[in-house]
């Protein structure tokens, strides 16, 4: 039976049968109860129902056929000076079991009582373990202050679990899709957290360093893609397919069913003809909006373009431009409100749920 009562105190209790089937001294007595009309039943220790106040109610119970109270009056009468005794909603007096006076059952071998990440955990990340498994191998396999290590950290579950228990922690990823699933969940669970991000770009001159090693290896371009459509909450247009990204580097999703596609350009040569595709790319998807995320500041050409394009109007939000240019200086110090967006859904990868913070926050590393 679930402990869903809470007392002035904060103790979670539950309200347990006052009878019994056996005999046993003075146990078949009337057990008064009273409250104010529409107020909480509380005992009738002096039997105030002889000269009943106005707009009191008052209700004698006896046990019914066949059972006995469990205690004799004197001691239920102890129970209830000790706040023993509650009351359900018709005045029958139940006992008080509280939560923290239980004293369990040992976790065995089996945990199925943990299910899977629900609808409200999931955040979009393919291979995500439910929160309260890695909760009850943390608390397991340390104590508060200890430091846990995933070096395979995915989308941030064993460090959201460290955190919320009060544990130091370091994480460990090699995609910065993964990084900036993680950074993004830990700030919305947690909104004091703070912590260091190594191996992912800080500052432009950063973002330039990855973009030039992409230059020389393709695999450090397509990170700079990821970390680029990261800084803006987009999920990556080509996740788990091959081929050609057909000019959809990325996608956000807005309102119920809208859709504006991101192309993230890294390189200095950049001009008005990109706008243009950007425009025809999201004609052909019939998406609302295009994204032009840039490394290299815009040219007034393409600016003007991008201008042309006019506004995209929702019904109860103000008008947006239908293509806009955010540059990653931009991004990174705006993050996600470097766009502009009516209604933003976030499905790239979905909010975390805030968690009370545990603890004074520290200076933490991924």
């Amino acid at each position: 039976m679930p402990y869903k009562k809470m007392d002035n105190k904060g103790r979670k209790y539950q309200l347990d049968n006052l009878t019994a089937a056996k005999a046993g001294g003075d146990t078949r007595y009337e057990w008064r109860a009273k409250r104010p009309f529409g107020g909480e039943w509380i005992t009738d220790r002096d039997d105030e129902y002889v000269n009943p106040k106005e707009n009191w109610e008052y209700k004698g119970t006896t046990p019914y056929s066949g059972r006995i109270w469990a205690y004799n009056k004197e001691k239920m009468l102890r129970l209830d000076a000790e706040g023993r005794i509650g009351y359900t909603s018709t005045g029958t007096p139940r006992y008080k079991r509280f939560l923290d006076e239980m004293p369990g059952i040992p976790v065995q071998n089996d945990w199925s009582d943990i299910t899977q990440a629900g609808k409200t955990e999931r955040l979009g990340y393919p291979t995500q373990k439910p929160v309260a498994l890695l909760e009850r191998i943390v608390a397991a396999s340390s104590n508060p202050g200890d430091v846990v290590l995933d070096p395979f950290c995915g989308c941030g579950t064993t460090v959201h679990a460290a955190e919320k228990l009060g544990r130091n922690w370091i994480g460990i990823d090699v995609t910065h899709l993964a990084i900036g699933l993680i950074e993004k969940r830990l700030r919305d669970a947690f909104p004091k957290v703070a912590f260091t991000t190594h191996g992912v770009p800080q500052d432009i001159a950063g973002a330039r360093d990855l973009a030039n090693r992409g230059r020389e290896d393709k695999n450090y371009y397509f990170e700079f893609e990821k970390w680029a459509l990261s800084l803006i909450a987009a999920q990556p247009g080509n996740m788990g397919k091959k081929g050609a990204d057909r000019g959809i580097d990325g996608n956000i999703y807005f309102g119920k069913t809208h859709r504006a596609i991101v192309s993230v350009k890294a390189g200095d040569n950049i001009g008005v003809g990109m706008i243009r595709d950007l425009r025809g790319v999201i004609e052909r998807e019939r998406a609302e909006i295009g994204i032009f995320l840039t490394l290299t500041e815009p040219k007034k050409t393409m600016v003007a373009e991008a201008a042309a394009a006019g506004q995209f109007e929702m019904e109860g939000f103000e008008p947006v431009p239908r293509i806009q240019i955010v540059t990653i200086e931009d991004a990174l110090h705006l993050r996600d409100r470097a766009v502009r967006l009516p209604a933003r859904r976030d499905d790239a990868f979905k909010r975390a749920a805030r968690e009370e913070d545990t603890r004074a926050q520290g200076q933490l590393d991924i």
